[in-house]
């Protein structure tokens, strides 16, 4: 794998962690402040009705620029503008229908398009006492508005529920009536950041300890790969110097091998023929030549007894012959019908053994020879590949968590977070 490929997942996760990390900081940066809650009682009075409809919003909050004081009035919604409802109060034009008889009123606006600060001035400069904004978004809790530079306006925001149904009695000309109080202090919530420190750390801590560990797997990964290779380069050396020792002779006729009873190879289950060359192995089996030679190269053993041959033979006594593989009677075959397919002689004198060679031939590729004993170069790629895939997917899946983690323990800051719009 290439030096820019490696390199693809690390950029990735390194955008993965800047990406999730922007966020939870501009958060957690306002955390700290405290704010006061507003207890909000509502008065319906729906023409028709026996008695005022009355219900209370408890999650109301002060801005962090709003005196902490009591305010009661009438609630009134900005006036449409060309032929358009105005929830936002947003727009210069803005204007709210003030009975005469009203000496107090209180704003409602929704949330959005314009700052804090513009919808609350907007408001005081039609004399409103007091402004109840609503959020936007259903799913949130009420924010701790900053507007500075109102002057002694009362702002409070309430969820989106409560500001829409409030709205709806004002969309059919329902007088509501409002009483805001103030409510509990809440101090600033610091130990969330502390948590959020500590999870990030920890977590780091347990991302390098487990690169450490897949450093440190790969490493012998490829320790073990490269001396594996060594000594089966040095077993194939010495499995060669062996077969070169080994009797090798032509079937003739009238040889045992030739008689009925005489067993056949055991490699690919054929009987011995004229003019076949066999191999003798030291515990005297014998197979043939072509069928048996992959084998030796490979497991420099008898397929039969499991006889060591370089022991038998004096050739490096200490090093161990593969015997943890079972005899491929498939494969071997295989290289026994390919190495007869190149000797016409050898098919024409067998009617046999023509019409099963297409069956073990067809699809198939046939062993390495001598010379290509080693590991091949591309199987040391693929499986260096994947070493490093199992890395960069790793890396990666650790920056997507711990942005999960932080978004996560930054949650519980929402309900402390300071918003200017």
């Amino acid at each position: 794998m290439s030096g820019a490929a490696r390199a693809g997942p690390a950029r990735l996760a390194a955008l993965a962690l800047l990406t999730c990390s922007v966020w939870p900081r501009a958060r957690a940066d306002n955390a700290s402040q405290e704010y006061y809650t507003a207890l909000i009682n509502v008065t319906v009075q729906e023409p028709g009705r026996a008695a005022p409809l009355t219900f209370r919003i408890d999650r109301g909050r002060y801005g962090l620029d709003s005196p902490k004081a009591e305010v009661r009035g009438q609630v009134l919604a900005p006036l449409p503008l060309h032929g358009v409802a105005d929830h936002l109060g947003c727009d210069p034009q803005t204007r709210f229908l003030v009975p005469p008889n009203i000496k107090q009123w209180i704003a409602l606006l929704q949330r959005g398009n314009c700052t804090f600060r513009e919808k609350i001035s907007r408001a005081a400069f039609h004399n409103a006492v007091a402004v109840v904004i609503y959020n936007n978004k259903s799913k949130e809790e009420p924010v701790t508005m900053t507007h500075p530079g109102t002057g002694d306006i009362i702002a409070v925001m309430i969820t989106e529920l409560r500001g829409r149904d409030i709205l709806s009695y004002l969309e059919r000309n329902v007088s509501v009536y409002m009483t805001i109080a103030v409510g509990s202090r809440m101090p600033p919530r610091n130990i969330s950041r502390g948590s959020l420190v500590f999870v990030s750390i920890s977590f780091i801590v347990l991302m390098i300890i487990s690169s450490a560990w897949l450093i440190f797997y790969f490493i012998q990964k490829i320790r073990y790969t490269n001396a594996r290779d060594r000594n089966q380069r040095r077993l194939g050396d010495a499995a060669k110097k062996a077969i070169g020792k080994l009797t090798t002779r032509t079937v003739k006729k009238g040889d045992k091998e030739t008689d009925p009873d005489f067993d056949h190879c055991a490699v690919c289950i054929e009987s011995y023929k004229q003019n076949d060359v066999v191999r003798i192995l030291p515990c005297k089996h014998v197979f043939h030549k072509s069928c048996v030679d992959p084998w030796l190269s490979e497991h420099c053993t008898c397929p039969m007894c499991k006889l060591n041959i370089l022991k038998a033979l004096g050739i490096v006594p200490n090093l161990p012959c593969t015997e943890n593989v079972a005899l491929d009677v498939e494969r071997l075959t295989r290289t026994q019908a390919v190495s007869r397919r190149a000797a016409p002689g050898e098919l024409a004198g067998s009617d046999n053994s023509l019409g099963l060679e297409p069956l073990r031939t067809a699809g198939m590729t046939p062993l390495p020879q001598d010379g290509e004993l080693t590991p091949r170069t591309g199987e040391i790629n693929i499986a260096v590949t994947k070493e490093w895939f199992i890395i960069a997917s790793f890396g990666l899946l650790s920056a997507l968590t711990l942005c999960y983690m932080i978004v996560r323990a930054t949650a519980s800051l929402n309900a402390n977070e300071v918003e200017w719009f």
